[in-house]
C-alpha cells in the first residue's frame, strides 16, 4: 500500500503547488503580467498547443543530439585519461579549465562560429553535459573495488577481460548517475544557446512572448521545459533501473 501511494508522492506535490499558486494569486490580487495563475497558464498552454509543440520538439532533439554527444565523447575521454597517465596530466587540466568558462560567455561566439542553426545549440547542450559524464565515468572506473582487481589478478585475467567483466559493471552506477546530471544540464543549455540567437525552440519562444508581454505563454513554455527535463530524466533513471543488476 505504501508503495503505491509514493508512486503518487510527486503528482500530489504538483497539485498542491497548483492550488496554492492558484489561490495565491487570487487571494493577494497579483497582477496577471507579474504572475499569472494557474488556469490563465494552463489556457494559454491550450491555445498555443501547436505552436509548443513545433518549438518543444525542436527543442528535444537537439538536447537529445548533444546530450548523445556527450556521453560518447565524455566515455572516450574518461578511458583514454584512465589508462593513458600522460594524457590525465595533459587533458584533466584542460578539462578543468574550460568547465570553469561560463557557458553563457560561450554562447555568442558558438553563433558566429556555427551560425543560428541547430548546430550551435547542439553544442551547447554538449559542453553543459559533458564535464559530470566525464566526471563520473572516470571515478566509475577508478572506484573498482582494489580486491576485486587483485582477485582478477590472481586468476591471471587480461586486462581486456578485467575491464570487461569487472570495471566497465562496477562504474555503471557511478555513469548513470552522472547522465542524470547531465541532462537537465543539456536542456539548460540547449535554452541558453536559444536565447542567443535562434529563430525556432522553446528558448526563443520565450523571447517572442516576453518581447509580447505575454506572461502566460511565457509560464507555459517554462512548464513545458520542465516536463521535458523531467521526462527525459526518467527514461535515464529506467534505464539505469534495467542496468543496475550488472553493477558490483
Amino acid at each position: 500500500m505504501r508503495k503505491s501511494l509514493r508512486r503518487f508522492d510527486a503528482a500530489i506535490g504538483f497539485v498542491l503547488l497548483a492550488i496554492v499558486w492558484e489561490a495565491g494569486v487570487v487571494l493577494f490580487h497579483i497582477k496577471p503580467y507579474l504572475l499569472p495563475s494557474g488556469s490563465a497558464v494552463a489556457s494559454a498552454f491550450w491555445e498555443n498547443r501547436a505552436a509548443l509543440a513545433h518549438h518543444a520538439f525542436i527543442t528535444t532533439w537537439q538536447v537529445v543530439a548533444g546530450f548523445v554527444a556527450a556521453v560518447l565523447g565524455g566515455v572516450v575521454i574518461s578511458l583514454l585519461v584512465f589508462f593513458f597517465d600522460g594524457l590525465r596530466r595533459t587533458v584533466m587540466p584542460m578539462i578543468v579549465a574550460i568547465q570553469g568558462i561560463p557557458k553563457v560567455a560561450l554562447a555568442p561566439l558558438l553563433i558566429v562560429w556555427c551560425g543560428y542553426g541547430a548546430t550551435s545549440k547542439i553544442l551547447m547542450a554538449f559542453l553543459f553535459a559533458f564535464f559530470p559524464i566525464v566526471i563520473s565515468t572516470l571515478g566509475g572506473l577508478a572506484g573498482t573495488p582494489s580486491h576485486l582487481v587483485e582477485h582478477f589478478r590472481a586468476m591471471n585475467a587480461s586486462a581486456l577481460r578485467t575491464f570487461w567483466k569487472l570495471r566497465v559493471p562496477s562504474a555503471l552506477p557511478s555513469f548513470v548517475d552522472g547522465c542524470k546530471m547531465a541532462m537537465p544540464l543539456a536542456v539548460i543549455g540547449a535554452i541558453v544557446g536559444e536565447f542567443v540567437g535562434s529563430e525556432n525552440g522553446l528558448g526563443s519562444l520565450i523571447l517572442l512572448a516576453n518581447a509580447s508581454a505575454k506572461t502566460d505563454l511565457m509560464f507555459s513554455v517554462i512548464v513545458t521545459i520542465t516536463v521535458i527535463s523531467g521526462a527525459l530524466y526518467a527514461v535515464i533513471d529506467l534505464a539505469g533501473r534495467k542496468i543496475w543488476w550488472r553493477a558490483l
